[in-house]
């Protein structure tokens, strides 16, 4: 099932040029909502704007760190998470090779097909459950 969006602003979001960046945005909404419906220890995602971007937060339980859906300039649309978290660096280790990436802040798509449920779901539950978990162990 398609959640509305939240807010007309929000869903003007996601009306970018880029037919393939909107289609790819809308996957990645996709992906964070069936997660969230997967992971009760979340608790309820409330999609908000910030930064004039789409995002998803947990503003009950206060257990994940936020996500964001967004246009780069270095690719044609992106999943963004805090930059000084580790989530990032623990999506690398745990699928080396698989993706690229914008520091410590975004996974990078080209196509929407890149959108990959298992794998990016990974990152998002993990992103959604972020403060409540410890740290995966990844090798040195």
């Amino acid at each position: 099932m398609k959640p509305a969006f939240a807010t007309p602003e929000i869903a003007a979001a996601f009306a970018v040029s880029d037919p393939l960046a909107r289609e790819g945005l809308l996957r990645l909404r996709q992906l964070i909502f069936d997660t969230a419906a997967e992971t009760p220890e979340a608790g309820r995602v409330e999609e908000v704007l910030r930064w004039g971007q789409p995002s998803y937060v947990t503003p009950e339980t206060k257990a994940g760190s936020t996500i964001r859906l967004g246009v780069p300039k270095g690719a044609r649309f992106a999943l963004f998470v805090h930059c000084q978290s580790r989530l990032i660096p623990e999506f690398a280790a745990a699928f080396p090779a698989w993706d690229r990436f914008e520091g410590t802040r975004a996974v990078l798509f080209n196509l929407p097909e890149e959108v990959e449920p298992i794998r990016h779901g990974w990152l998002i539950k993990r992103a959604l459950t972020y403060k409540t978990r410890p740290p995966l162990k990844t090798p040195a």
